[in-house]
Parts: C-alpha cells; sequence; structure tokens
C-alpha cells in the first residue's frame, strides 16, 4: 500500500540547488531576515541535505518569536527533516502539530494545508488510528468551508489516503478525481503536472488492488501526457503496468515495462525500491505460470533491491513473494523463516497480504507435520480474512444500502410527481374560474393607478416650474442689481471723463500751459481710475454670475478708503478725507462694500454741485462695540421722505429716483449691515454703516 503514497512523496523532493548561508548581519529588519533565512531553509530542503534541515529551521523557530506564519513555516521543515531523515516519524509528528497551532494562529491557511498533509500520513505511520480519524474529521470540516482551490486540491488527495489505508477503494477513487480536478484549476506548471499524473497512478493502483486491471490501464494512460517530463514518476508508472499485465498475462507487455524501468534514470533510494517492485510482479507472472525456478531468480533480486532500499513496506512485499516461491519449491522452513519476516510488518501496511503472509505460513507448518503451529497460523489467517471479508461486505452493503436508498427516494419523487401532475390539474381549472374576476380588477386597479400617477406628476411639474420661476426672478434681479452697479459706478467717471474732453476741445484758450498738463494729467489719471473699476466690476460679475451671494474676509479700512481716494482722484473742487484713527479691520465682501461706498460717494458728489466749499468726510470707528463705516457731507442735506428707498422695500424705483439707494439697502442687507441716515434740509447729510457681529 505504501509504494501508492511514495509517489506523491518522492515527488516532491526532486530538485536540488546550491545552498550558501546569509548573512543576517547586513539585513536591517526582522522580517528581512527572515525572508532570508527562509528562502535558505527551503534550498536545503530541495537540496534533500534533510539532517541539516532540522539545524537550519531550529535557527528559524528561534529567529521567528512572534511571527505565527515564519514560526509554522519553519515547524513544518524541521518535521520534514526528521521525516525524510531515516522515518524519524515520531519527531517529525511532534514538530508537525506545532506547525498546525501556528499556522491556524497566523490564519495561514497554505502552512495549514501542508501541515494537515504531513500529519495525515505521520499518524498512519505511527498507527495513531485515534489521532488520525479526529485529524480526518477537522479536514472535511475545512475542505467543505474553504474557497481556496489549492486547499481543496491537497487535502481532498488527503481524504483519499485515508480510505485508500483502509482499503475502501471507491471512496479514495472518489476523493482522488475531486483532487485532480481542483489540481486543473491551479496555474499551469510542469509541477503541478506532474501531481496530476502521479494522482491518476494512484487511482489506477487502487483499480490494480480491486482486480480491475483494465480499469487501472486506463488510469495509467491517462496520467502520462503528465508525466512525461518526469523520467522518475514514469519509472513508478511502469510498476503499475506491470502490476496490470501480470494478471492479463499479456507476456509481451510485461516484458516491455518491465525493461523500461531499468532505462530509467533515479535517485538512489527510489531506484532500488522501483527494482524491487518489478522483479517482484516478475516473481508473482511465473510463479503464477508454474515456472518456479524462474520465478525464484526474480524474488532473490526483489529482496536484494528491497533491502537496499531500506523501505520497510517494499522489504515486507519482496519477503511475502520469496516466502511464497520458498513453499513452491517445498523448501518450508526457509520459507517459514522468510514468511515470519514479512509477517513483522504487513498487518500494518497491507491487510491482504497479511492474510495471504499467515496463510503461506499455516500451509508450510502443515507440509512439515507441525500441525500445532499449522493450526495457529490458520487461526490467524482465518480471522483476519474474516475481518477483510466483512469490511469488504460491509463497504458492498453500504454501497449497496445507498443504491437503495437513491432508488426508495427516486420512486417517492416518481409518486409525489404524479399526485402533484394531479393537484396542478385541480389548481388549474379554479385559476380559471379566478381569471376573469382577478383580471377586471386588475384593469380598474391599473386605471387608478394612472391616474394617480398622472396626478403625481402633474404636482411634480408645477413644482418645477415654481421653482424655474424663483430662480429666473433672482436671475433678473441679480441682472437688476449689476446694471445698477454700473449705472452708479462707472457714469460717474466716465461723465468726468467727457466732461474735460469737451473742455479741452471746445476752449482751449482757457487753460494755459501749466492747467493743460494738469488736465491731461488728470484726464489720463480718471482714464486709468476708470479702467480699474471696470476690471473690478467685470471680475466681480464674472465670480457672480450664477450666486449672487457674498464672500466674507478679513479686509483693512485703510485699504477700502485708499482705493476710493484713487477713484474718485479726478474729483478736484471737493475735498475729500478719510479718517480711520483705530486701524480698522473689517470681516466682509470687498465687493459688496466697495460698491456700497462708491455710490454713497458719488452720491454725496452730486449733492454739493452747487455747494459752497464743498467736503466729504469718511470716518470709521465704533458704535457700542460694533464697527461702522460714515460718510458726512455738507451740502442742502434733506428730509428722511428723501431716503426714504434706504428702509422701505415698498418704495418705487427709478433711473433718477431712489435706484442708487435702493441697490445700497440690498447690498447692505447682503452683509448684514444697517445703514442710519442723519440728515436736515440746508445742514448736510451723514449715511452710517454699522456692521452686525
Amino acid at each position: 500500500m505504501k509504494q501508492i503514497r511514495f509517489l506523491f512523496l518522492f515527488l516532491i523532493t526532486l530538485s536540488v540547488f546550491g545552498q550558501q548561508e546569509p548573512n543576517l548581519v547586513g539585513l536591517k529588519s526582522n522580517n528581512e531576515k527572515l525572508k532570508a533565512w527562509l528562502k535558505y531553509a527551503n534550498e536545503i530542503d530541495n537540496a534533500e541535505n534533510y539532517p541539516k534541515l532540522v539545524i537550519v529551521a531550529q535557527k528559524g523557530i528561534e529567529l521567528a518569536r512572534h511571527h505565527n506564519a515564519y514560526t509554522s513555516k519553519f515547524y513544518f521543515l524541521k518535521g520534514k527533516g526528521f521525516e525524510f531523515n531515516n522515518n524519524q516519524n515520531k519527531d517529525a509528528v511532534v514538530n508537525y502539530e506545532l506547525a498546525l497551532q501556528y499556522a491556524q494562529r497566523a490564519h495561514h491557511l497554505k502552512n495549514e494545508t501542508s501541515a494537515l498533509m504531513r500529519l495525515n500520513y505521520g499518524y498512519y505511520a505511527l498507527n495513531e488510528t485515534r489521532k488520525r480519524e479526529n485529524l480526518i474529521n477537522y479536514i472535511k470540516k475545512v475542505v467543505d468551508t474553504t474557497k481556496s482551490n489549492y486547499t481543496k486540491s491537497v487535502l481532498y488527495g488527503s481524504l483519499g489516503e485515508y480510505y485508500l489505508d483502509n482499503a475502501a477503494y471507491e471512496t479514495f477513487i472518489s476523493y482522488q478525481v475531486k483532487a485532480i480536478n481542483y489540481k486543473k484549476l491551479l496555474d499551469k506548471s510542469i509541477a503541478n503536472d506532474e501531481v496530476i499524473g502521479v494522482s491518476y497512478s494512484q487511482i489506477a493502483a487502487a483499480y490494480t488492488k480491486m482486480k480491475q486491471y483494465n480499469k487501472a490501464i486506463e488510469y495509467l494512460n491517462y496520467a502520462q501526457p503528465y508525466i512525461k517530463t518526469s523520467p522518475y514518476i514514469s519509472a513508478f508508472t511502469c510498476n503499475y503496468y506491470l502490476q496490470c499485465f501480470v494478471p492479463l498475462k499479456q507476456n509481451d507487455s510485461i516484458q516491455k515495462y518491465y525493461n523500461l524501468i531499468y532505462t530509467y534514470p533515479s535517485k538512489k533510494d527510489s531506484l532500488f525500491l522501483n527494482l524491487s517492485f518489478a522483479n517482484r510482479s516478475m516473481s508473482e507472472y511465473y510463479a503464477n505460470e508454474g515456472q518456479i525456478n524462474t520465478a525464484f531468480n526474480y524474488a532473490k533480486k526483489a529482496v536484494l533491491f528491497g533491502q537496499k532500499s531500506t523501505d520497510e513496506d517494499i522489504i515486507m512485499e519482496a519477503n511475502a513473494v520469496m516466502g511464497r516461491i520458498l513453499y513452491e519449491k517445498r523448501e518450508y522452513k526457509k520459507a517459514i523463516e522468510t514468511l515470519k519476516k514479512a509477517s513483522k510488518n504487513a498487518l500494518h501496511y497491507d491487510k491482504e497480504s497479511y492474510v495471504n503472509i499467515n496463510k503461506k505460513l499455516s500451509q508450510s507448518y502443515a507440509a512439515l507435520g507441525l500441525w500445532q503451529e499449522a493450526y495457529h497460523y490458520n487461526e490467524i489467517y482465518s480471522k483476519a480474512n474474516d475481518e477483510m471479508m466483512q469490511e469488504s461486505a460491509k463497504q458492498s452493503i453500504a454501497n449497496a444500502e445507498a443504491s437503495y436508498q437513491n432508488k426508495t427516494k427516486q420512486q417517492k419523487i416518481q409518486n409525489l410527481s404524479n399526485e402533484n401532475t394531479i393537484k396542478n390539474i385541480q389548481i388549474t381549472e379554479a385559476k380559471r374560474q379566478r381569471v376573469f374576476l382577478i383580471s377586471g380588477i386588475t384593469l380598474i386597479a391599473v386605471i387608478g393607478l394612472l391616474l394617480f400617477k398622472q396626478n403625481q406628476n402633474r404636482k411634480k411639474t408645477n413644482l418645477k416650474l415654481q421653482v424655474l420661476n424663483q430662480e429666473l426672478d433672482e436671475a433678473n434681479k441679480i441682472k437688476a442689481r449689476f446694471f445698477s452697479i454700473l449705472n452708479h459706478d462707472l457714469r460717474s467717471p466716465i461723465s468726468n471723463l467727457i466732461h474735460f474732453l469737451h473742455l479741452q476741445k471746445e476752449n482751449p484758450e482757457l487753460m494755459d500751459e501749466e492747467t493743460k498738463h494738469r488736465m491731461q494729467t488728470k484726464i489720463t489719471t480718471g482714464a486709468e481710475n476708470l479702467l480699474d473699476a471696470m476690471e473690478d466690476m467685470l471680475l466681480w460679475s464674472k465670480g457672480q454670475m450664477e450666486n449672487f451671494k457674498p464672500h466674507f474676509i478679513e479686509i483693512p479700512v485703510d485699504t477700502i478708503f485708499e482705493e476710493t481716494q484713487k477713484h474718485f482722484s479726478s474729483i478736484e473742487n471737493i475735498f475729500i478725507s478719510f479718517e480711520n484713527p483705530e486701524n480698522i479691520v473689517l470681516n466682509t465682501d470687498e465687493n459688496y462694500l466697495k460698491t456700497i461706498i462708491r455710490n454713497l460717494t458719488g452720491n454725496a458728489i452730486k449733492a454739493l454741485d452747487k455747494t459752497e466749499k464743498p467736503k466729504i468726510i469718511w470716518k470709521a470707528g465704533h458704535i457700542e462695540n460694533q464697527p461702522y463705516l460714515s460718510i458726512t457731507d455738507n451740502g442742502p442735506g434733506g428730509t428722511l421722505e428723501k431716503f426714504k428707498a434706504l428702509y422701505d422695500e415698498s418704495e418705487v424705483i427709478g433711473i433718477k429716483s431712489g435706484l442708487g439707494l435702493h441697490l445700497i439697502r440690498d447690498l447692505a442687507s447682503a452683509i448684514n449691515c444697517k445703514i442710519e441716515v442723519c440728515s436736515q434740509p440746508n445742514a448736510g447729510a451723514t449715511f452710517t454703516i454699522i456692521f452686525n457681529g
């Protein structure tokens, strides 16, 4: 039995690399050191230097404290070093168990998968039946819950091997086919192809045990495309072909595959194992043909190569064949001696071999007339054979019971299907009676729903129209404000500029050279100020195109005053002064405030048209801890009715009747200001801008 599994164990140790211990001193982080040491340990593993692997893995364990994933991997490699160094399975299992524990702590599925796979074999090798059963139950839970194709491909194979060891060949084949299907979903590589080929070969070996030789050959043929790159695996496959062709008595094929095994290069242990396997098959063939001497020669080779391989299973099988041949040669004492050697490990590795060995021991003692010993071994043979037959019967009964249950369930399903058919006919008739009533109700409901939807859509449309009308109204208001700003902020500078130009053109004799120069300077300055004002207005209007809303920033009053003084620098017959003793800084919208100040200044200039010694004073200060700006002129003043547009939104406005005051009111409200007016006829006027908050 063990030789079936040996294929996989052999496959994972093929590559050989050069190894050089890394210098960890030059590496900064612990993670870099662990990564370098793990790479080194893998190289030792690939080189099959298993005694050294144990030492290197132990150092890795010491380096990997508090790193569960790395600790798990190093314990796994240490276990592998023990297992493959003369089958130190007890030490190997201890380390595999620790590898599993740390992999589970790290939630590292790949490490956990590797540990579970090796523990399955380790418990088998140590005959730890209970532990292995618990492990198999856990593996079933893992494959039922994981989504990893790699984990399923490995652990389905492990489940298959468990049932193979218990001679449940059909269950083994079922799991192994699942494993192959998941292996085919993994990334394509030579190594993975070879694993698939090995799995097909293991299925073929199981069919050989079931004496279904043609089926076994079929699966060996499936394996061929996957193992063509590996002569080592091909040597094992040749032995499985031999096991099929010997009972089929196809002599040409027997000789072909026997000779082919000798042509494949192989490593020392697998070479002796394959040669022992092949000669044992040849010995059985010639023994079945009655050519005992030829069979004896092959049996001697089988024993010799088996001993060189040091594999206990192979040695047991070779001694079993030799014992049979010696019995056929009537050398009963030698047969008994050889068969007893074979019986030591037979029960552990292969129950069928154990049965046959005890049968031959009983027959050999009987041939010598030693009836008590013959009876003893016949009892062992009968008991073991009965147990094996019972297990086979249980499996057959279980399969038959499952088949019966399936048929019973299918019959029940058929009966239920017939009952359902009758009920469905009755239900169909009842449905026809209700169809017209339901159709009428549905039609009324659909009409009602359509009317309701139509009404809802009408309401939604009206709401949208209201919103659009509001937006249009707001847009018109915005446009009116900008027209007002352009009218008040740009009309006065343009008017002054045109006045200067007319004066220069129509009455040049009134101006001497000094006056002309001064006037040209003022015209130039006025034009530049006008250009700056227009640029400010256009940039502001662009920023306010969609949302006419203030943008509050910290701005010094001195800056506002300087720009205002510059804007009205062409006004030469009016004294304009600016006072800001407290150096006030306002949190407001610069463009809104500049527009308000320009409009108030422009209105004051107009009011002083016929006033002697006209003057305008801008002041900044605080009233009850609230900042304010005020403009005072010594013009004709007026009653509060004259300034009604500042505080009465219902006041009718026009281009010449309060448009500027109306604009000032709206802008001041937008930046959280209020404007107070103090004025009497012939006593000038004072406008105070008070900033809230």
